[in-house]
């Protein structure tokens, strides 16, 4: 069988998706997104799940969303299962800037409390952007479990990811600012104050958070109780 120049064209392609040069994966990714082709989705998607350089796999999601949802859209939700972080976390990415509401039921409590956080923390991107209407306040609910959870780069994606949700998170933040951990209640408590203020330092919140979590059932002092007598 003769091979045409596509045909040519797309075994380069596909081979320069797994080549050892990140320049030449990233030249690979963008020229499949320039001239989508149906063959290129299997292998975009399994890219996506081992490949180690950022800008390349931001590429690979470009080129993803450049082909037809009805081809994507499968092979992203058996990959939000798969037993691999990077996997999950990719496709997850991938699934919020598609964007289609095909996905929501994907979006399980499981994957928004994943152990792993870069997983978790694309979850609860993507929850945001797929949440149906009028279940935003049932979300809003499952997110408020992860307060306090993690470094203050992922609590900042958590915070993030409730204030795009609006004033139906103020009752489950509410909730949370009496939890008996002070992680939980600080988190809270920073996340209250960039849902009042967007513009806040999160560092700046969660630091004067954490003071005003701090004094929640401390011990009063002997002055304190004069004053309120």
């Amino acid at each position: 069988m003769t091979m045409t120049r596509q045909d040519t064209d797309t075994l380069r392609a596909l081979r320069g998706l797994e080549d050892s040069r990140s320049s030449v994966r990233l030249r690979a990714a963008l020229a499949v997104g320039t001239l989508p082709d149906p063959r290129f989705v299997d292998k975009l998607i399994e890219r996506c799940a081992v490949e180690p350089e950022f800008f390349v796999r931001d590429m690979l999601t470009w080129a993803l969303t450049r082909h037809p949802v009805s081809l994507t859209l499968p092979g992203l939700l058996r990959a939000v299962r798969s037993e691999r972080p990077q996997a999950r976390s990719q496709a997850l990415h991938t699934l919020s800037k598609i964007g289609d509401p095909q996905a929501w039921p994907a979006i399980t409590r499981t994957l928004l409390s994943d152990a792993d956080d870069e997983v978790a923390r694309s979850a609860w991107r993507t929850a945001t952007v797929l949440v149906p209407a009028g279940q935003e306040p049932a979300l809003a609910t499952v997110l408020a479990t992860q307060l306090g959870r993690g470094e203050q780069e992922t609590q900042l994606s958590l915070s993030q990811a409730l204030v795009a949700l609006g004033e139906v998170i103020v009752p489950a933040l509410q909730a949370a600012t009496t939890a008996p951990d002070p992680h939980v209640r600080a988190h809270a408590l920073a996340t209250q104050r960039l849902l009042r203020d967007p513009d806040a330092g999160f560092t700046l919140a969660i630091e004067a958070a954490k003071r005003a979590a701090a004094l929640v059932g401390a011990p009063r002092t002997d002055d304190e109780n004069r004053a309120d007598r």
